[in-house]
């Protein structure tokens, strides 16, 4: 009778899936050279509820979105992310669990060929939906929302001439009137300024890998899970 050889996969899950699953991580043992399509498998076969999530669920290998086929190797990191709420050192680019201090940003993206620094500040709101709110959790998995943060810095200060981009959002939990997220942009001309903030926070929405868990004030709580996972 053959042997095959086994491999551990190391799998991080954030959100529903930690629910699912039970844990924020596993250890799961498969054949060697199985691809991630296997690993999926077996983890909904042992997790009903997982399997449930499955068809709305991006996966990551090491950082960064995987197909089903992409082959496994030992030791490897396999990342379980649901839609996120819609970040990690670069300049002007953090994920922070402290207040975030906006004049520190702005002065990180001043320029003196600058004509106009616009600073957007997203706050926790007291209701969603009716619902009376008392604060929000924030989750990320870091390495890969650190990534698309300065991905996304990187990209729109390279399409406008003279943008200057910054972007930090909180993790843990944030009270309500507490800022979750701040955005400065600063530009020769306001309206590159006005452009770059929108734009990076639709993106931020889409492609950072960041969930929110609303707290209520009846003592419930829900994940807000609403945007595909984007590259």
């Amino acid at each position: 009778m053959l042997a095959f050889l086994q491999m551990k996969i190391r799998v991080l899950a954030f959100a529903t899936a930690a629910d699912a699953i039970g844990a924020g991580e596993i250890e799961v043992e498969l054949p060697e050279d199985s691809p991630l399509a296997d690993l999926l498998a077996q983890l909904s076969r042992d997790h009903p509820d997982l399997d449930r999530l499955l068809p709305r669920l991006a996966v990551a290998v090491d950082g960064k979105l995987a197909p089903p086929e992409t082959p496994l190797s030992e030791g490897i990191e396999v990342a379980l992310l649901p839609p996120v709420s819609g970040g990690g050192p670069s300049r002007a680019v953090g994920l922070v669990e402290q207040k975030i201090d906006a004049d520190r940003l702005v002065a990180e993206v001043s320029d003196p060929a600058s004509g106009a620094i616009l600073v957007f500040l997203g706050t926790v709101r007291n209701q969603h939906r009716g619902r009376l709110v008392e604060k929000i959790t924030y989750q990320a998995y870091r390495p890969m929302a650190q990534r698309a943060l300065r991905h996304i810095v990187t990209q729109l200060e390279a399409a406008s001439q003279g943008l200057r981009l910054g972007i930090v959002h909180r993790l843990g939990e944030v009270a309500v009137g507490e800022t979750s997220v701040a955005i400065a942009a600063s530009s020769p001309h306001r309206t590159e300024a006005y452009e770059a903030s929108r734009t990076a926070l639709e993106r931020l929405k889409k492609e950072v890998p960041i969930w929110k868990r609303e707290h209520y004030l009846d003592g419930d709580t829900a994940w807000r899970e609403e945007e595909p996972l984007v590259s």
